[in-house]
């Protein structure tokens, strides 16, 4: 007796073993990896963190000397395509990387860009970004952005409903 055919749920994996995750999936994993990766370098990590520009970084990245890294997740070739906002996010960093899964081409990626290959177990830094370090002004908001946020999720975990209309400004 044989199994019967299972049709896959969707695009085959590179090895053509299991179903390709989808995108939410894949942007899940590689936001995993993007996290335990820059905790690994010593990073405190902000994720879907606000700017003062209104627009949300992705991953933002402080380090104990005050480095602030963002990491812009992609993970498909047309999440890149559509998405044109990322220049302005240099503005808020010291270094701005791209992340995405062994699934997308990296040659899609700009070189003047950092890029992390990461999945969810961890990640690698495939290409250092360059440097343009944040004037002091543009730090100090920054900084203080980062650690109202961390402080104001932790404190929506120990007490759940009291936060109100708490924002991070």
């Amino acid at each position: 007796m044989t199994a019967p055919d299972v049709p896959a749920a969707g695009p085959l994996d590179p090895e053509g073993d299991l179903p390709a995750p989808s995108r939410p999936e894949e942007t899940l994993a590689v936001t995993r990896g993007v996290r335990r990766h820059l905790v690994r370098l010593g990073f405190a990590v902000v994720e879907e963190l606000p700017l003062a520009s209104g627009r949300r970084a992705d991953v933002m990245g402080l380090s104990a000397s005050g480095d602030i890294w963002i990491v812009e997740v992609k993970s498909s070739i047309e999440d890149f395509r559509v998405d044109r906002k990322w220049p302005f996010y240099r503005a808020h960093c010291d270094r701005l990387y791209f992340a995405t899964s062994p699934r997308v081409p990296l040659e899609i990626f700009p070189e003047d860009c950092g890029l992390i290959l990461a999945d969810a177990h961890g990640g690698e830094i495939l290409r250092e970004a360059p440097e343009h370090r944040l004037a002091a002004a543009t730090r100090k908001a920054t900084t203080l952005r980062f650690a109202r946020a961390a402080a104001q999720r932790l404190f929506g975990l120990i007490e759940p409903g009291l936060l109100g209309n708490v924002t991070i400004d």
